[in-house]
């Protein structure tokens, strides 16, 4: 099996990004993989559902639950295009993830910022920085076109 790299995986990620986008979401976008294989997804659904916990990576950490039938994602990898908050950091903690890889850094409520970083899973591998300039743009039109 020949091993895609991160960028491929972020562009997916990204095109969700997009769907949240289109649909009025703050943008962000997030998929797991195992083995190559995406088996989670998911994009802001927040305004859409009413639901202030419908971040794209806790839809995408459900669904990646789901399709595994198991409770953690230790042989999984999060592709998401913002940094997560702390919510989305606890769940990425509790699914035991082996590691995250996000876009752009989120300096108001990015878990960088709140957290220590030992509260996050030592196990868990934290990469940033992939495609960084094409996530960061998608929020500030977002919040440009908000404004």
């Amino acid at each position: 099996m020949i091993a895609l790299d991160h960028a491929f995986f972020m562009k997916k990620a990204l095109l969700l990004a997009q769907q949240a986008y289109d649909e009025g979401e703050v943008p962000i976008g997030a998929i797991i993989v195992a083995n190559n294989e995406i088996i989670g997804k998911g994009y802001n659904q927040v305004e859409r559902l009413f639901d202030s916990t419908a971040h794209a990576e806790m839809l995408a950490i459900t669904a990646a639950f789901n399709h595994l039938q198991a409770k953690f994602l230790d042989q999984c990898i999060l592709y998401v295009t913002i940094q997560p908050c702390v919510m989305c950091a606890g769940a990425i903690k509790n699914a035991r993830l082996s590691k995250v890889v996000y876009g752009a850094n989120e300096p108001k409520t990015g878990c960088s910022m709140h957290l220590q970083p030992e509260f996050l899973n030592h196990k868990t591998e934290w990469i940033n920085g992939i495609m960084t300039d094409e996530c960061a743009a998608l929020m500030k039109n977002f919040f440009t076109q908000l404004r």
